[in-house]
């Protein structure tokens, strides 16, 4: 986040100090986004959210002359603002510098808004909508099952339609699964929407404050940082690193392969993911594929239930009577935290004695412990913990699962498996992975096998926010502090958006000709400013560690495919996917 000085406003004016290097840079200019580059010699500023579906183009890149948004890759001129290859030009802002500093005027933006202010419009209030009749007190929360919220909230949308209401407890939950409304709303973050208010506190409690849980003012600078680790140039540098993880994969696997063992599929593959989210983030080496024992995925495993657990709690009963599943979630994080700790404190040090190293950070670690949020103060000691936490636990844990459903669809499916092979066979000639991230761009048809498992297992099925002023959406009126729910999957299983939508069918990401096929309501990492800042790296671990297990192995299911369950305990994960695996005679491996 470009740091201002001071903000004079003159009508929609503000000055900042003029950021260093061509940009783009994020400016938030009285409420509104706004991007700052350098093209043609001088300063350009212009809308600061892509038109395609609102992420944040300062998050974004400059290549050749265009601006590249970093979510969907729409490019854009950055001296005119003109998309490439499409519609969508971008607002300009007059700019200006003076000094060391510039002058950005944004009152071009103002009419760029996504959820407008209670009016006439609305036709409708939450009291007109259908939904599960509720019970005294409780309203329907006796229907819900944690572990299954999600397939409850899809067969009420079934029952009720796209936009129905609900009761836990005290508190009426608007639940929508209309893709117009669900974009809408995700694009008005964080200016109409904030989570669900009670992550905040939640978050807060268990020591894991950071930037999923924050609003306001406090997300932004996280967010940036987040943003920075991740970014694409980093992605590329990173690379030869993941090929390692991804060998020490390989090996384990020919070990269990010759041992006959039978393996837990999203265990195995969490080692892969906690290995490189550790590497990439703290510059740590925890190699968890070559150990056993209480490795630290043992404890990961028992944060995001608790999460669950205590979030659709009605009362707060785990402070007053913990049960042993809540001791054993806790007694987890006293140990993650001291984990952190250390690698916290081993940071610390290694920057004091290296103030190279403080100017010019390599990962998300020293870039926190080195930046400054708005006010240009260092971060607090739990706002760094909490971070180094979130990181942790949402790196270990949503690709495992959607690499985990991978390997479910796909072991049901020679015939794509078959389609698979060919093009691995083809690009690795004997390789674990891809030599380098532009082989990984050319996996086309592995690249639609993911698409098409997060198409029919997102991750992130449903998402709890809350307004945060009176709004109209769609034709209905919603109240400041409504609850609402986004549903995710329904959109992508409509027969009207996608053929044959509850069949698994990697090749229609491919065939450009199809007459059903909405890729619009298709957002397995949400859209809007507050997108999955960890799309890029998903998306590439996804690839390498699919070619790595199905250019290297034969995959047996052990037990039924029916006997797979979904569970929903924050992100959605398979239980019951086991697997023998054996060596696969591939081609002779390439000359490194």
């Amino acid at each position: 986040m470009v740091q201002s000085r001071k903000q004079v406003f003159e009508d929609q004016e503000i000055r900042i100090l003029a950021p260093a290097g061509d940009g783009p840079h994020a400016v938030v200019a009285n409420g509104q986004d706004v991007v700052v580059l350098r093209a043609g010699g001088g300063w350009r500023a212009y809308q600061g959210r892509c038109p395609h579906q609102g992420a944040l183009l300062g998050e974004g890149e400059l290549d050749g002359g265009e601006l590249v948004c970093r979510n969907h890759r729409w490019r854009f001129d950055a001296q005119t603002g003109e998309r490439r290859g499409g519609p969508g030009c971008l607002r300009a802002c007059p700019v200006r510098q003076d000094g060391a500093e510039l002058i950005i005027d944004s009152a071009a933006l103002a009419a760029l808004t996504v959820a407008a202010p209670a009016a006439a419009t609305a036709r409708r209030t939450i009291k007109d909508l259908p939904g599960p009749r509720p019970l005294p007190l409780i309203g329907s929360a006796h229907k819900v099952q944690v572990e299954h919220l999600h397939e409850i909230l899809e067969a009420w949308a079934r029952e009720y339609g796209t936009l129905y209401r609900v009761r836990f407890g005290s508190r009426w939950v608007v639940v929508s699964s209309d893709p117009d409304i669900n974009e809408r709303v995700l694009r008005a973050r964080p200016e109409d929407f904030q989570r669900d208010p009670k992550i905040a506190p939640l978050y807060k409690e268990i020591g894991m404050t950071g930037v999923f849980s924050a609003e306001g003012a406090e997300w932004r600078p996280q967010r940036q940082l987040a943003m920075a680790a991740l970014a694409t140039r980093n992605l590329r540098a990173f690379y030869p690193v993941l090929l390692r993880i991804a060998e020490r994969f390989r090996r384990r696997w020919e070990r269990a392969a010759d041992d006959g063992r039978t393996l837990i599929v999203e265990e195995e593959i969490r080692r892969f993911t906690v290995d490189v989210t550790t590497h990439l983030a703290f510059d740590y080496d925890i190699n968890t594929i070559e150990q056993e024992g209480d490795i630290i995925q043992r404890k990961l495993e028992f944060v995001l239930p608790a999460i669950m657990r205590r979030l659709l709690a009605l009362v707060p009963w785990w402070r007053w009577l913990p049960l042993p599943e809540e001791r054993r979630a806790d007694r987890a994080l006293r140990e993650l935290h001291a984990w952190l700790g250390t690698r916290i404190a081993d940071t610390r040090a290694r920057l004091a004695g290296s103030p190279a190293s403080a100017e010019s950070p390599a990962n998300f670690l020293e870039a926190m412990l080195t930046a400054r949020d708005e006010q240009g103060q260092p971060f607090s000691d739990h706002v760094i913990l909490g971070n180094a936490l979130t990181m942790l636990v949402a790196g270990e844990s949503t690709t495992a699962q959607t690499i985990a459903w991978t390997v479910h669809h796909l072991i049901d499916h020679p015939e794509v498996v078959g389609e698979l092979r060919r093009e691995l066979d083809a690009e690795l000639g004997g390789r674990v992975a891809p030599a380098d991230i532009d082989g990984v761009s050319r996996l086309a048809y592995t690249s639609a096998v993911a698409q098409e498992v997060m198409r029919l297992r997102p991750v992130g099925p449903a998402v709890g926010l809350e307004t945060l002023r009176d709004l109209v959406v769609g034709d209905l009126a919603l109240p400041a502090k409504t609850s609402f729910m986004v549903l995710v999957r329904p959109p992508v299983l409509d027969p009207q958006r996608f053929d044959a939508p509850n069949e698994f069918r990697p090749q229609r990401w491919l065939d450009g000709d199809q007459a059903t096929h909405d890729a619009r309501v298709h957002m397995p990492f949400g859209t809007g400013p507050r997108i999955c800042p960890g799309r890029a790296l998903a998306l590439l671990e996804i690839r390498v560690l699919v070619a790595t297990m199905f250019s290297s192995f034969e995959l047996e299911r052990v037990g039924a495919s029916e006997d797979v369950r979904e569970i929903f305990a924050v992100t959605l994960a398979p239980r019951g996917l086991k697997v023998r695996v054996h060596r696969r005679a591939a081609p002779p491996r390439a000359a490194e």
